[in-house]
């Protein structure tokens, strides 16, 4: 496992074209193939201004890094200027970049500009807060495939931004055995196998020493157990990494105990049921990591708004 990683996600050519295929839907719900009227109507073609964006609320920035994709497919006479930069933590007031330029090109990509400040800033904000719990702790934070469709590489960007790491990106990242995959090969060979655990586990394991293309030295092979007696028979296959699925805490420490006896250098996963007022007690209880889908589909926009400059 020492050279097995998951893909971590800073901003690079791949985060970039994702920004730029959700900014050029953006536009078309915005504008419709249009114009923004309102701003033709009232704001003279060349009126030039300076505006700051400002965050509202305290939190940790991110999505700075995608400004400059936002003003540049929207095809924008603006000049922005970032104050910090992405995963910085910012206090209400804060002013974290400035806008010159066009008038009408400031008001028209403002809402755009913001929706992904203040989405991807929301995520790092919260992945912040969850990071700051375990901080007296081995653990560490992992988000999950729980993300908006088409912004999952910007979101997982967004957890790096606030110190967590990123869990697989896709399905063809790793392979993870989860409860479903078991059920089904439990019902489908009940009577030919004594445990559809270790057969998933055998089965995924000659797949890929089948397929040297896929590298099996570098993916990693991580299966979930909803219970100790599973943790107790697939120890001993010595999986890269096992997911203990909404187990108590006290099952938790039992279950670390038994990793530490049986295979001590199998990774522990604590998932479900984490908040932010449960997840100290989980990490205190000797998991490695602890993987939070609501880092993604559950964090509240941070407030950022624009302010114009005399």
């Amino acid at each position: 496992m020492a050279n097995k990683k998951f893909r971590q996600h800073d901003w690079g050519p791949a985060l970039d074209d994702d920004c730029r295929q959700i900014v050029r839907l953006a536009v078309r719900e915005d504008l419709d193939r249009g114009q923004d009227w309102t701003t033709i109507s009232l704001i003279p073609a060349e009126s030039q201004s300076e505006a700051e964006v400002v965050v509202r609320a305290e939190g940790v920035v991110a999505g700075l890094a995608t400004a400059q994709t936002v003003l540049g497919e929207m095809d924008t006479q603006i000049r922005w200027l970032p104050h910090l930069e992405d995963g910085a933590q910012v206090k209400a007031g804060q002013a974290v970049a400035r806008l010159e330029g066009s008038t009408r090109d400031i008001l028209t990509s403002e809402r755009i500009l913001l929706n992904f400040l203040g989405h991807l800033s929301g995520i790092a904000t919260l992945t912040r807060a969850f990071v700051n719990q375990v901080a007296d702790t081995k653990a560490k934070i992992y988000d999950t495939r729980k993300t908006i469709p088409a912004w999952r590489r910007l979101e997982k960007y967004a957890v790096r931004c606030g110190g967590g790491v990123n869990h697989r990106t896709g399905l063809s990242d790793a392979v993870l055995i989860k409860d479903n995959h078991l059920a089904f090969i439990g019902h489908e060979r009940k009577a030919d196998i004594e445990s559809p655990l270790i057969t998933a586990y055998q089965k995924a394991k000659q797949f890929l020493e089948n397929h040297p293309e896929l590298d099996a030295g570098a993916m990693i092979v991580e299966i979930e157990v909803d219970d100790l007696i599973q943790l107790r028979g697939v120890l001993p296959t010595k999986p890269d990494v096992v997911l203990l699925d909404n187990m108590s805490t006290d099952d938790l420490r039992e279950a670390v105990m038994l990793r530490n006896a049986i295979s001590p250098e199998v990774i522990l996963e604590a998932s479900g049921g984490v908040h932010l007022e449960t997840v100290a007690e989980i990490a205190h209880t000797g998991v490695d990591r602890i993987s939070v889908g609501a880092l993604t589909h559950a964090a509240a926009w941070l407030d950022l708004g624009l302010d114009w400059q005399s």
